[in-house]
């Protein structure tokens, strides 16, 4: 069974007001466990446990997380994060933190030599479109 847990996700994005600086940055981020073992098929407290870890990671740094699933053998998270993180420090939290508590909760996870592989896969988010962009800055009417 495919586990989509979706969180509702606020169509009217707004701006999120931060020192120094107003924004939105939102990110879609996929990795998989260390050789792909389908880690949480058919193991609903390792699933439920993890899922309750990411969203303590991002209470923590004030992240929003606007969609998950947790399938059987990866991981996809979109998160909206703050101007002062980047993409690899948000997954670095996310995968460190699973990663040291589950872990030390599961025993049967010391098996592997990491929770996680090293890789990740990103994908920024936005409201135009980058072609909408590069069609404004190469417009010769714009400024």
């Amino acid at each position: 069974m495919n586990c989509r847990l979706l969180q509702p996700v606020n169509v009217k994005s707004t701006y999120r007001h931060f020192n120094h600086a107003v924004g939105s940055a939102t990110v879609h981020l996929v990795w998989i466990p260390c050789r792909r073992k389908k880690l949480f098929y058919r193991n609903e407290p390792l699933k439920l446990r993890c899922i309750e870890i990411f969203q303590s990671v991002a209470n923590d740094k004030k992240w929003v997380i606007k969609a998950m699933e947790v399938a059987s053998d990866h991981v996809h998270l979109l998160v909206e994060y703050d101007p002062h993180h980047t993409i690899a420090q948000v997954v670095k939290a996310f995968k460190g933190r699973t990663s040291r508590f589950l872990r030390q909760e599961f025993p049967e996870l010391q098996k592997l030599p990491s929770l996680w592989t090293h890789s990740y896969m990103f994908d920024t988010t936005g409201k135009i479109s980058s072609k909408r962009i590069l069609e404004y800055i190469n417009d010769p009417h714009h400024g």
